[in-house]
């Protein structure tokens, strides 16, 4: 920050000293710490000093100062404000919200999420949106390829397949067939009768739909 001083004793605050150039050429004094103004104080009167003091803004007027370094130092302190941006002014507070009107507030919230928790879905939609869902899911069927897809092409055979036959089919042990078919084929959502004929292996069938 530049400062410069003219003969009026209106002291100017210049953000750079570029700024200060205009008014220092039309003959102000420039100074930019309170060591300069110390130095050009030094060759003034007391009573500048003292003009200087009681011309700057909201100060209390003095008569004279105790030394030109105690007059120097209180200026330059003073001076500081002049460079900072003005304050803005400060909102207006808003009314405090009364008690009722916070309890109506309240009040109108809780409805508010009452009404939400109604809309959760009933039991009776539930089951139907679970039954669509499994229905979907058995009609897309299981996906091409798979072990699953693999065994509903035997079991869907006129005959069916036996355990043993799909045992060696998909390199299982006779535990993992029963396995399979009371639990994978189950969830995919197929009935799976089981049956032995007399003196004949284990077989398994789907019927067709």
């Amino acid at each position: 920050m530049t400062f410069t001083i003219n003969a009026e004793n209106n002291i100017t605050a210049h953000p750079t000293p570029d700024h200060a150039e205009a008014a220092i050429g039309g003959g102000e004094q420039p100074f930019t710490s309170q060591k300069e103004l110390a130095e050009l104080a030094a060759a003034w009167p007391a009573e500048r000093l003292v003009e200087i003091w009681n011309s700057l803004a909201g100060v209390k007027p003095v008569k004279s100062f105790k030394s030109t370094k105690t007059a120097v130092s209180r200026i330059w302190e003073r001076i500081q404000k002049l460079g900072e941006p003005a304050q803005p002014a400060a909102e207006p507070e808003k009314p405090k919200t009364s008690t009722k009107a916070k309890g109506r507030a309240q009040a109108a919230k809780v409805a508010t999420k009452k009404g939400k928790a109604g809309k959760k879905a009933t039991p009776a939609k539930s089951a139907a949106k679970a039954k669509k869902a499994a229905k979907k899911s058995e009609s897309a069927g299981p996906r091409e390829g798979s072990k699953t897809a693999q065994v509903v092409a035997m079991l869907q055979r006129k005959n069916g397949a036996t355990i043993g036959e799909i045992m060696s089919a998909m390199s299982w042990q006779r535990h993992t067939v029963r396995g399979f078919m009371a639990g994978a084929m189950k969830k995919a959502g197929y009935t799976v009768e089981s049956f032995k004929p007399e003196g004949g292996e284990r077989t398994y069938k789907i019927n067709p739909k």
